[in-house]
């Protein structure tokens, strides 16, 4: 009983730890995507009011926002995926809560599937575009390690909803999900 308790325990410190990690990594993005966009929109405005005497550009803008926010939405998809799940009361209504709980451990193991696939499938991006040189088209920056840093955040994704299925099948413990409100 104690084993199983200290069990749940190290897999919910660990998820804590993890998710923790994954909503600074997220604030970090965003952050950055904000002032990317407020410095952009800024120095048009400059440009515009002062009719081009102050023409200051932000350089790749577009091309740093779109990395930015794949970043911010894959950390904060690892971060919160314990409460992505949906109950449909319709399907679950008259179940014991184990159960359900149960089930969202299943639920959470095709998320895991995801996150595992996401990582193998950028893992492999970044290598071919490591091995060819391949560069973002505005800012001239390496693609292989943007696409490292997604491959790493999908891998938390998964390990993430790994430790949140094992809580869920083995133990029956579950989170607060989301009723559609």
């Amino acid at each position: 009983m104690k084993s199983t308790l200290r069990s749940q325990q190290v897999l919910y410190k660990a998820s804590h730890w993890l998710a923790l990690i994954c909503r600074l990594m997220a604030g970090i993005a965003l952050i950055g995507l904000l002032a990317v966009t407020i410095a952009d929109v800024s120095t048009r405005y400059l440009s515009r009011v002062t009719e081009g005497a102050i023409a200051l550009r932000v350089s790749g803008s577009v091309e740093l926002v779109s990395y930015l926010m794949l970043f911010a939405l894959l950390a904060a998809m690892a971060a919160n995926v314990e409460k992505s799940q949906v109950v449909v009361e319709a399907f679950s209504h008259g179940l014991p809560q184990a159960i359900k709980n149960r089930l969202q451990g299943l639920f959470f193991l095709g998320f895991m599937a995801l996150g595992l696939i996401l990582f193998v499938g950028l893992l492999d991006s970044a290598a071919a575009a490591s091995r060819h040189g391949e560069i973002t088209q505005d800012l001239r920056l390496p693609m292989g390690p943007i696409y490292q840093l997604a491959a790493v955040l999908s891998l938390l994704l998964g390990i993430r909803s790994f430790i949140h299925a094992l809580l869920g099948v083995i133990y029956a413990v579950g989170e607060e999900a989301a009723h559609g409100e």
